[in-house]
């Protein structure tokens, strides 16, 4: 790591001191986007895609070129690719190529626990491990922001295209090493977000286009039935 687990923390110190209070204005974006996903009508998966793609580019230009830059100079890589993410986002909503709905099939409810760590489990394991506010990763940074986005593509009805999860499934590989090297222990969710996010969806767009089976278990039968 170029930069000390005290450099990190006055980052978000700064961070959250100059946006105050932006972070709450984006808690509520997300809690509308699960609102969404609820109550969904023909035009909510644009708008959610859309409101995807504003949390990444928040974090692309805010945390990562305006403050991350200050001890770590890939930060202006990250940066590029947090933007290109909420491009995506904008692409795939446009096409509609994300339809999302509120599920409580099995890869639904791990869906609806990984934005329920987002949100409240991770700042709360923050703030055991010692994390105060405003020396606390807030939502709207990257790695609750990512495990909250793993949470949606969880909640949605066709096949994630696979360029929505390269750079979700990479950052969450980042996520380990602030965890284990910079003891931001809540991390350790972002690494097992990205890690089953990722095997579900992929397991998930497998299935035929007109199947209405989202189980884990009919999902794994797929693959492994032509293997028998």
């Amino acid at each position: 790591m170029p930069f000390t687990t005290e450099q990190f923390l006055r980052v978000f110190e700064s961070y959250n001191h100059a946006v105050y209070p932006a972070q709450f204005a984006l808690i509520i974006l997300a809690l509308i986007s699960v609102y969404l996903t609820i109550r969904a009508r023909p035009s909510s998966s644009r708008l959610i895609a859309v409101l995807l793609a504003a949390q990444w580019a928040w974090t692309g230009v805010v945390y990562h070129l305006a403050f991350f830059t200050r001890i770590n100079r890939a930060a202006y890589i990250f940066g590029l690719l947090f933007i290109a993410q909420a491009a995506l986002f904008i692409f795939a909503g446009l096409r509609r190529k994300l339809i999302f709905r509120a599920r409580m099939d099995r890869i639904g409810i791990v869906g609806a626990g990984f934005i329920i760590y987002a949100l409240l489990i991770y700042p709360a394991l923050g703030l055991l491990s010692g994390h105060v506010y405003p020396r606390s990763p807030t939502f709207g940074v990257p790695c609750p922001t990512t495990i909250f986005t793993f949470g949606l593509l969880l909640w949605t009805e066709r096949r994630v295209p696979l360029y929505l999860l390269l750079i979700p499934f990479l950052w969450s590989l980042m996520g380990l090493s602030a965890a284990l090297v910079l003891g931001v222990s809540e991390d350790i969710g972002l690494f097992l977000a990205g890690v089953t996010g990722t095997s579900l969806i992929l397991l998930r767009n497998t299935l035929p286009p007109s199947s209405n089976v989202h189980t884990v278990r009919a999902a794994i039968k797929v693959i492994v039935k032509p293997l028998i």
